[in-house]
């Protein structure tokens, strides 16, 4: 059992997405529940996942994203005061966005084993509390 965080992008691909992307992390859900490793992402997720269908006025699938983000097997984690100072450090290297670093924090202070993503800018991110960083391609399971 693995401690799996996973990015905004991979939640939209699962929702919204067609293709190879869709796919791959529709099966790595499926993968995850079977190991019964423990999902995770944050609330920042919630918050962007939202932007494109509030932005358009898609009722529907806004509640689509908020069931899948709360169904049993997800836990999304508020950003707390201990990720506070992990923020700053990402921050403070100037190569990571805002939203990026809450993310990457988040993951950090929960003690995640893999943080999975599409966002090339974050491989090779070193992140205290986190063992690997890598894209849902190349995620070992």
């Amino acid at each position: 059992m693995s401690r799996i965080f996973l990015d905004t992008n991979f939640f939209i691909y699962v929702t919204e997405g067609s293709g190879r992307h869709a796919t791959r992390t529709r099966y790595l859900l499926h993968a995850f529940a079977a190991r019964k490793d423990e999902v995770l992402t944050s609330v920042m997720s919630v918050g962007e996942v939202l932007v494109g269908p509030l932005a358009r006025g898609d009722h529907a699938l806004a509640q689509r994203y908020r069931q899948m983000l709360h169904r049993s097997g997800i836990t999304v984690l508020p950003f707390v005061e201990q990720a506070a100072e992990q923020f700053a450090l990402l921050r403070a290297g100037g190569r990571i966005k805002p939203p990026d670093a809450i993310q990457l924090a988040t993951a950090g202070t929960a003690g995640c084993d893999l943080f999975l993503t599409n966002d090339e800018r974050l491989m090779g991110t070193t992140v205290r509390g986190i063992q690997f960083i890598t894209s849902f391609d190349r995620a070992p399971i």
